[in-house]
């Protein structure tokens, strides 16, 4: 069985970086996850909606999330070899909306490393806080990637 994930770095910092939400990106995510509501794709429909600009849609802020300068860094950290992972859950909090312009920080921190299956699996919870260039919260993100042994 390969070696056990250190618990030591449970509530370790991964570095903190920002992305900004361009508009083209979102319409085209809009129209790949099958958004049928104009406000994601339409500006105008947006703003009659009572929006100031296109809004992020759901499950968006993933993708920015993947952008962070070393998408690997978790995994580096914790010496998971890549091919044995697997993407377990993914749970989106919303505080506040955010919109195309906005530029978004990301604060990951590692919040728990725990086992099943009599250490056959191992399970990395990794959550995100996102917060807008106001200093607002934005979203709370919790990933879980699953690390199989043996």
């Amino acid at each position: 069985m390969a070696a056990r994930i250190d618990r030591r770095h449970i509530g370790h910092v991964l570095p903190r970086f920002t992305a900004a939400v361009e508009a083209g990106r979102l319409r085209f995510f809009a129209k790949a996850t099958g958004q049928r509501d104009p406000v994601y794709v339409d500006e105008a429909a947006a703003r009659d909606a009572g929006h100031p600009g296109l809004p992020v849609p759901p499950t968006f802020l993933f993708c920015l999330e993947m952008e962070q300068p070393n998408p690997a860094a978790m995994r580096e950290l914790l010496g998971i070899d890549y091919r044995s992972i697997l993407h377990g859950e993914q749970h989106f909090e919303y505080h506040t909306m955010a919109y195309a312009g906005d530029r978004l920080s990301f604060e990951p921190r590692i919040a728990d490393i725990y086992d099943k299956k009599g250490g056959a699996l191992e399970f990395v919870l990794r959550e995100t806080a996102v917060s807008n260039q106001r200093g607002e919260a934005v979203a709370a993100l919790r990933t879980l990637t699953v690390v199989r042994h043996g």
